[in-house]
């Protein structure tokens, strides 16, 4: 696995243009951090005695219905990430881009913020994140999510306050978590979409890491990526929607492997290529 990411790497490092090192992340990296994966068992949301699945309270159908328990429900994983931590995975990504600069680029699906906490500044949150808010009737202003407003218990509800700063000031309509629902599309202001794209055409090489390709934009990123190019790197313990895309194609590498190690290989091989940032 090492001499192949050193062949890749130095590859790239000597390449003139698409010469982005570009990684691409899903919930898998934030595991290790004790954040369950969404669509998993620990996803399933529990309201009184109704038992719902993230493909059914996580629609904005659902929260046209339902406001108040789905903007209870993202207070809850707002305090599940703030008494998360990043883990060394993150702290590595940090790391590489301290090295790679502006050749340095991450897409992340997550809305945990563990990245930003981590150090990373050159972020595309293509999910969007759960730090901010906009107005579930199109307004066009996001907004941070109050600081008066605390995280929840699973069980604990809105109080009239939270209610208070969760309407929209412009036409009085509730304020909603500025994330993709299933029932969503994918766009630039939100998700960074055609800013995605844009980066998959020019990289020389993307990692993919701890993420399963379930949704629409990942999978385009990665097919960008390859028709410009592109070595692929599928880093995940287990096969996955990228994996069927990639195998049995030049210029891809496959490593069943967790994330840290492999994190921490493909950071001493950069530092080698770029023995200066060691005086950063």
């Amino acid at each position: 696995m090492k001499t192949q990411l050193e062949n890749i790497i130095q590859q790239v490092w000597q390449k003139e243009k698409r010469n982005l090192f570009t990684f691409l992340t899903g919930a898998g990296i934030s595991s290790d951090s004790g954040i369950p994966t969404y669509r998993g068992i620990d996803g399933i949301w529990v309201k009184g005695t109704q038992f719902h699945k993230p493909e059914e309270f996580g629609t904005l159908r659902y929260f046209r219905q339902h406001p108040e328990e789905v903007l209870q429900y993202s207070l809850f994983r707002k305090k599940m990430f703030e008494n998360a931590s990043p883990n060394q995975s993150h702290f590595e990504l940090a790391d590489i881009e301290n090295q790679l600069q502006d050749r340095f680029h991450l897409i992340t699906q997550n809305i945990d913020n563990l990245h930003r906490r981590s150090g990373s500044k050159r972020i595309y949150e293509i999910h969007g994140n759960n730090r901010e808010i906009k107005c579930s009737n199109g307004c066009k202003e996001i907004l941070n999510l109050p600081v008066e407003i605390n995280g929840k218990e699973l069980d604990e509800d809105l109080t009239a306050k939270d209610k208070e700063l969760l309407t929209c000031g412009h036409c009085g309509h509730w304020m909603r978590p500025n994330i993709l629902w299933f029932d969503e599309y994918y766009d630039e202001k939100t998700n960074k979409k055609f800013s995605a794209l844009k980066i998959a055409k020019n990289s020389g090489v993307l990692f993919i890491i701890g993420t399963s390709g379930a949704t629409s934009l990942p999978i385009a990123i990665a097919e960008t990526a390859l028709k410009y190019g592109a070595f692929i790197v599928d880093i995940n313990t287990e096969d996955n929607n990228f994996t069927d895309l990639i195998k049995n194609k030049k210029n891809t590498l496959i490593i069943r492997e967790k994330s840290t190690e492999v994190l921490k290989t493909i950071n001493e091989i950069i530092k080698k290529q770029n023995p200066k940032s060691y005086l950063r």
